[in-house]
């Protein structure tokens, strides 16, 4: 029988990719001043929603589903580890070639130099293309790095989450999917304790739990647990989220706030919520501590589960909210690897014009935005579903073919 798709969740994580999205255009601005993000702060915290939600998601998808290789083979319901790395690889890695792909377009169009005017040469460039296709990550100070910034992936820099989302899928098929749920409770609150302690004391020195996206050693460490965490702490809640009873958990929502909350309501409140979160300005840091840090824990550890149980208790029926969650959903992973590349060309612009506001960019910023959503939209349609759809026929072709021998034999 067909699982239950969690229609909410999928919208929530589009509103996700765009805060994203939002946060990287005041990035920009920062990025072009030489000074911190003023406004939207905490937008990259869309990221540590996304670890978690995928937690949430996998587990609930594949966790009753593992069988044997043997018994793999009768029924195209159940897994084994390779046919679920083959399963991620497709939903996962047509989008990463893809922003390869237009992450080279946009830095040739950027006259293929690094952000200090240096020239690159044309090999390095290639080699930054090719790797980046099979997402093999850059090290700090390489010749590859064509931006000069240290990225793991100069040519899509945010490409590094996919590094790591990697790492927490391939931990999963090997190791956390045998877990009981004492057993995944407790590494929950071991990486939670890791990350909070290295997130408070600010062992990254960034003031922020923005880290990951480079490959030296506390960003590599950072960026595990940063993934770990809320990867580990979605696959818990959805191993104890009651499916069966959807309406109890919205019910005991509405109960609490004296009103009737519909589920079109809680969709429309959780993306408030997240607004509010991330527009919230910067704290600054006193002594050792980071309180900025404490925040961001906060919003992980306290809201996001919130917002994603009552999410998926959720069953929206509203024809516009239905639709606008599908495209959201279907337009989310796109949007997120396809839009710094055109963040690159929109940062140079910045650069070269000294525009430092929204006030002055305003009519830009929206020929960026829409220009992202556009180019997410036409990637999804005429790139990334025909390929998935290939790639899945072909496998099952295959799969099929070893069957008939195996029988005949």
């Amino acid at each position: 029988m067909e699982k239950q798709h969690y229609l909410l969740l999928d919208g929530l994580r589009g509103v996700a990719a765009l805060m994203v999205l939002w946060y990287h255009v005041f990035e920009g601005f920062a990025f072009a001043g030489g000074t911190m993000i003023e406004t939207f702060n905490h937008g990259h915290l869309g990221v540590d929603f996304f670890f978690m939600l995928s937690g949430f998601v996998i587990s609930y998808a594949y966790d009753d589903r593992w069988k044997s290789p043997s018994l793999c083979q009768q029924s195209v319901s159940t897994v084994n580890v390779w046919s679920f790395f083959k399963r991620r690889l497709v939903r996962l890695q047509p989008m990463v070639v893809m922003g390869a792909v237009i992450g080279l377009a946009t830095y040739l169009l950027q006259g293929g130099v690094r952000w200090d005017g240096t020239q690159m040469p044309f090999h390095w460039i290639l080699v930054a293309f090719f790797l980046a296709m099979f997402l093999i990550p850059a090290y700090p100070g390489a010749s590859y790095d064509v931006r000069g910034n240290g990225e793991m992936y100069p040519l899509n820099g945010p490409s590094w989450s996919l590094f790591f989302e990697y790492i927490g899928n391939i931990l999963y098929a090997l190791f956390i999917r045998k877990l009981s749920n004492k057993g995944l409770a407790f590494l929950v609150v071991m990486t939670g304790l890791l990350w909070t302690s290295f997130v408070v004391f600010d062992i990254s020195t960034y003031d922020m739990i923005g880290i990951g996206w480079t490959l030296d050693a506390v960003n590599f460490f950072g960026g595990l647990l940063r993934m770990l965490f809320p990867f580990t702490l979605g696959m818990l809640m959805s191993r104890n989220f009651n499916k069966t009873p959807r309406r109890r958990d919205t019910e005991t929502l509405s109960q609490s706030t004296g009103s009737k909350l519909s589920d079109q309501t809680i969709f429309w409140l959780s993306v408030i919520v997240m607004f509010v979160l991330f527009s919230m300005p910067y704290i600054t840091k006193t002594g050792s501590v980071s309180l900025n840090g404490i925040y961001e824990l906060s919003c992980i550890i306290l809201v996001f589960p919130a917002i994603i149980w009552f999410g998926a208790a959720a069953n929206i029926t509203n024809g516009f909210t239905t639709k606008l969650c599908k495209f959201l959903g279907d337009i989310s992973y796109p949007l997120y690897i396809v839009h710094y590349p055109v963040m690159y060309l929109f940062y140079s612009w910045l650069i070269d014009n000294e525009l430092y506001t929204l006030g002055e960019t305003w009519q830009m910023v929206l020929l960026v935005m829409a220009t992202n959503i556009t180019l997410a939209y036409i990637c999804l349609k005429l790139y990334d579903e025909p390929v998935r759809n290939w790639l899945n026929n072909r496998i099952s072709k295959i799969q099929k073919l070893k069957s008939s021998e195996v029988l005949r034999f």
